[in-house]
């Protein structure tokens, strides 16, 4: 059914500041009703903001059942991300809202913040640069120094968990750079190319020199890398994640890299973000953290912006894409 309003919809972003920080532009999403875009909203400002919106955009912000009972006018939410968890399934079914979410936006910068923690572990262009910055360089005795074994990923191993779109981008790109491919065993809606090689689960733990996680959070996945998981990996081997924090038992992965059951590991994502209750990981020299960033390169974000859009068309005219409630 097309829905009808007497004037342009109103159209709330209630969270846009990590979206667009003021290097893209709304206007894709501003052509198509009364636009407003707040930075950041709390609690206590929602029914201010909201309680008009015809369609209203979130990234962080829950939708739960209080907020619900605010949005007065609201048939529509576009989630400004792949991932739903924070919109109330049960909530909005009940009062008849219908939400979206925008898919594939991302992966070209998922799979380079991947291959960048990668390289910053192996070649730690960083620490090399401060030691020049403290003049090092031009005191030594010969034309180079380096303090660690630079390990050449020809010939490496990388497995992947969560074989999808981006999964698939980043043993693309493995490959291309001579690495050896697997990832665990299942069915693939799409064929598997003949440079991958599946194996079981715990395989994959056990052979990988760098782990990445692209899998879903859910029950089945839900804290996937444990003390058990992580028993079975190589002493030199390199974690990476860039899916969701749930993923990792962080105290597990912490006792790994105290004990030097594997080498290190690179996180995009925690269990809490912003980390407020303090988690040591964060200053772990074996750990190299970043808030979230992998998914948001410029053009991750301009795709988003677009996708956006498109949802917002697709509703005025009667149809929903990317339906997830």
């Amino acid at each position: 059914m097309v829905p009808s309003f007497s004037t342009k919809p109103t159209i709330v972003f209630l969270d846009a500041r990590t979206t667009n920080s003021g290097d893209i532009s709304f206007d894709e999403i501003s052509r198509l009703g009364r636009f407003t875009a707040y930075d950041y909203t709390s609690l206590s400002d929602l029914e201010e903001r909201a309680s008009h919106a015809d369609i209203l955009i979130v990234n962080k912000f829950p939708v739960d059942a209080h907020a619900v009972s605010v949005l007065k006018r609201c048939r529509y939410i576009v989630v400004a991300a792949t991932g739903y968890n924070t919109i109330d399934a049960e909530a909005v079914r009940n009062a008849g809202i219908s939400v979206s979410n925008v898919k594939g936006y991302s992966t070209a910068s998922v799979v380079q913040h991947v291959f960048a923690s990668m390289f910053a572990w192996l070649n730690k262009p960083s620490y090399y640069h401060d030691e020049v910055k403290k003049g090092r360089w031009e005191s030594s005795d010969d034309f180079c120094f380096y303090d660690h074994t630079i390990k050449e990923v020809d010939g490496m191993v990388m497995g992947i968990i969560g074989y999808g779109a981006i999964g698939r981008k980043v043993g693309a790109a493995a490959h291309a750079l001579g690495m050896h491919v697997i990832t665990e065993a299942r069915k693939y809606s799409t064929p598997i190319p003949p440079f991958v090689q599946l194996l079981d689960l715990e395989s994959v733990f056990a052979h990988a020199d760098i782990l990445t996680l692209h899998c879903p959070l859910n029950e089945e996945t839900k804290e996937i890398v444990n003390a058990r998981t992580l028993s079975l990996m190589k002493k030199e081997a390199f974690l990476i994640n860039t899916g969701r924090g749930g993923l990792i038992h962080e105290h597990d992965l912490y006792h790994a890299l105290e004990n030097n059951i594997i080498a290190g590991a690179a996180l995009d994502v925690l269990q809490e973000e912003p980390p407020r209750s303090g988690n040591p990981l964060l200053y772990h020299p074996k750990c190299y953290v970043t808030p979230p960033q992998a998914w948001a390169g410029l053009n991750a974000r301009k795709k988003l912006v677009e996708g956006i859009a498109e949802n917002i068309k697709s509703y005025l005219t009667g149809d929903i894409l990317n339906q997830v409630c």
